[in-house]
């Protein structure tokens, strides 16, 4: 089809590529492609978080080989839900000439000002222990760093996470999710995001105004930080909106597409 666009979804912490199953089939009814990839030992891939996955550079393998194989003139409409913010703003940097424009959904949203790592700091030094619930936290590097890596609990999950949600799609969350890395000190480098590279790409930030997980308070804090270059607000919106919202997050990336694709 002539209006045909990709869009290239990557889930957040604890998640993998299922969590996008409505909106991908809302994308294709609609003619576009959309590929909804798995992280490292995420979602279906075979990797051991313990075992295969030491770095960032392991946990984001997947994403760095998709847009290493997309032809020079194939340009992608990158989205990242919660903490693949983190994840689609280095492959911003990595390959800013094919990205049309980067959507956060509810997602964390670096700034070429400062580390990444410095938005993981200041959302636990934000969220209190109580408030984290039944959540499991591993700290590799000693228990006074930041955890290394997270699994949501099921409580957590039933009363924050997937609150507007059905019951069906927590009970298949609540299959399927995997521990996740957290990686603090990957993204704690100097310099990972550049103006010239990640800040050319066009930026879209989608605030889910009911997030309980990203609270609004903190999405707007990294709105008024990182400055995109458009903000789309979605009302009554909780943290799992590709699954309780699938619609309006479809219209809101149609907008988005038609507006920056090229």
């Amino acid at each position: 089809m002539g209006n045909e666009k990709h869009f290239v979804l990557v889930h957040g912490a604890c998640h993998g590529a299922w969590c996008w199953y409505k909106l991908v089939t809302l994308l294709k009814q609609a003619g576009h492609r959309a590929t909804a990839l798995d992280l490292g030992a995420s979602g279906i891939h075979p990797w051991q978080l313990d075992d295969e996955v030491s770095s960032i550079s392991d946990y984001l393998q997947p994403l760095t080989d998709f847009m290493a194989s997309l032809p020079e003139n194939n340009k992608v409409v990158l989205v990242g839900h919660s903490y693949a913010g983190l994840c689609i703003s280095l492959a911003m940097e990595n390959f800013p000439e094919k990205i049309s424009v980067a959507v956060f959904v509810s997602a964390y949203l670096p700034s070429f000002n400062s580390s990444p790592g410095n938005l993981i700091q200041q959302y636990f030094k934000r969220t209190s222990v109580e408030s984290l619930m039944d959540c499991q936290f591993k700290f590799g590097n000693g228990i006074e760093k930041p955890p290394t890596s997270a699994i949501f609990g099921p409580e957590y999950m039933k009363i924050k996470v997937y609150k507007y949600c059905n019951p069906e799609d927590l009970e298949l969350a609540n299959m399927l999710i995997r521990p996740t890395g957290l990686f603090v000190d990957d993204f704690s480098g100097d310099s990972l995001l550049t103006e010239a590279k990640f800040g050319s790409v066009r930026r879209v930030f989608i605030v889910c105004e009911e997030d309980e997980v990203m609270d609004e308070e903190f999405q707007r804090l990294m709105i008024k930080n990182s400055q995109p270059h458009e903000v789309k607000v979605i009302r009554e919106a909780g943290h799992m909106i590709m699954l309780s919202k699938p619609k309006e997050l479809y219209l809101c990336m149609e907008e988005i597409s038609e507006k920056y694709y090229n």
